[in-house]
């Protein structure tokens, strides 16, 4: 499909906004921590300063654009700023707690430095629990996997070439992604740069390092010293990490360790949120009937709690729980081991 598109990219001119957007959007702001940076500070004051509550409280999104309302349905998905951002960790080493088993790199993405800070910081804490020596290391960029999702092959390769010259610099034990979609585009970086002469054997080294977060504490023997999460839970699918990668059992497995939490599976857990990179974006009104579906099956579990794997698919499913659930809170798998810990180094103190 991505090689479809990139030949109709190809072939079929672009409008003067499709230019404006792959110029400004997946050229230049998505690889530039310092674009990034300067738009989220941006979504930062709109969020900050009551202006979102004000505006999703008036109709005057609604209003612009009716009958349909697209505009209004497109601002219930944009992230929350987390400031401080995660791009300041860049180039940092984090030690393991107790004695070191791994030397693991971490991948800190491009929209995740802004609107996943939190969730990036939980990793570097579960992974160092863990025995994990983290380090985020200076050069890395974008995946790549959004262009190459829309058919811009060629500055997908541009990224995959800068990530591997940044990872590559040291012998890892894994290098590691909490993002599906992130994870599935690294783990492809071999078949991306399969005609690239001075990069295909290291992109084939690159790939066979890279681990999502899940699957990697799901492989090794994992610390246990947890306090119970009282929280009825059920989990989502990614559908880059089920069906792209092929992991299903890790995040289960992870959440099955977690003491006082109640796991309930959802009914089609592995159909797609809607979400599906920047679908829900160019296909709104899809994607929205896609997600209320999926929510029918969240709120039939009563759980309240929604776990799953990857941030475009926590963005989509905050919104499916304002709009169509239950208000019910949606983590990261990895943001629930963190509370776990969290739980169990309270519980040490109350002890001691």
């Amino acid at each position: 499909v991505e090689a479809a598109r990139a030949q109709i990219v190809a072939a079929v001119p672009a409008t003067r906004g499709q230019r404006l957007a792959r110029r400004w959007i997946y050229e230049r702001i998505l690889p530039s921590p310092l674009l990034l940076t300067a738009a989220g500070a941006l979504l930062w004051l709109y969020q900050a300063s009551g202006l979102q509550r004000l505006v999703r409280a008036s109709a005057l999104l609604k209003l612009l654009e009716w009958p349909r309302g697209r505009l209004r349905m497109l601002e219930q998905l944009l992230p929350e700023a987390e400031a401080p951002f995660f791009f300041g960790k860049i180039g940092k080493t984090f030690p393991a707690e107790g004695v070191r088993r791994y030397r693991v790199a971490l991948l800190a993405g491009c929209v995740a430095g802004v609107a996943f800070a939190r969730l990036n910081e939980a990793t570097v804490r579960v992974l160092r629990k863990n025995g994990c020596e983290v380090t985020v290391p200076d050069g890395q960029t974008c995946c790549g996997a959004l262009h190459a999702h829309a058919g811009l092959l060629e500055t997908a390769r541009k990224l995959a070439r800068r990530n591997i010259d940044a990872f590559l610099k040291e012998d890892w034990d894994a290098i590691v992604s909490n993002t599906a979609g992130c994870g599935a585009a690294l783990k492809e970086y071999h078949e991306l740069l399969a005609g690239d002469a001075e990069y295909a054997e290291k992109a084939r080294r690159f790939s066979a390092r890279v681990r999502d977060a899940t699957e990697f504490l799901a492989a090794i023997e994992l610390n246990r010293e947890m306090g119970p999460v009282d929280a009825v839970v059920t989990y989502q699918d990614s559908c880059h990490l089920a069906h792209g990668q092929g992991i299903r059992s890790a995040p289960r497995k992870l959440l099955d360790a977690v003491p006082g939490l109640t796991f309930r599976e959802m009914a089609h857990p592995d159909t797609c949120c809607g979400s599906a990179g920047v679908y829900n974006v160019v296909h709104n009104d899809m994607a929205m009937a896609i997600l209320r579906k999926k929510m029918d099956d969240v709120n039939a579990t009563g759980a309240a709690v929604v776990a799953t794997a990857n941030p475009g698919c926590m963005l989509e499913l905050r919104a499916g729980a304002r709009l169509y659930g239950r208000n019910q809170r949606v983590v990261h798998v990895i943001e629930i081991l963190d509370q776990a810990y969290a739980a169990g180094r309270a519980a040490g103190r109350e002890i001691q």
